[in-house]
């Protein structure tokens, strides 16, 4: 999970990156820190949301071929996949975060005069 959560928030951070530029011209047409904050967290979180989802009904296609792997244990845990989803979700978010308030921060002066 570390490694997902610094995966996530290096890859975010570099697409920050690329668009300091961008993030510079909204501010200076007059964007509001919060709206850039909520644009790089649904960029992070829509990839992240579709990846739990998809994890979540592949898991529970696969409990059959489980069944047969575990011992004593029960396969379909609906409690345990939906706490390790909120996890991963809490993760993404956090990931998705630090990039993003750092997105608002920017000041348009020094972003435009980049490159």
């Amino acid at each position: 999970m570390v490694l997902a959560a610094i995966g996530l928030y290096a890859v975010l951070s570099y697409t920050v990156g690329q668009r300091t530029r961008e993030m510079g011209v909204r501010m200076a047409m007059g964007a509001a820190p919060g709206s850039l904050v909520t644009l790089v967290l649904r960029q992070g979180m829509i990839p992240a949301g579709i990846g739990i989802g998809a994890g979540l009904v592949l898991g529970s296609l696969i409990v059959t071929v489980l069944r047969t792997l575990l011992f004593q244990v029960q396969p379909h845990d609906p409690l345990t996949a939906l706490g390790v989803s909120a996890i991963l979700a809490l993760v993404a978010l956090i990931a998705c975060y630090v990039p993003a308030k750092r997105a608002a921060g920017v000041d348009p002066m020094v972003a435009l005069r980049s490159e």
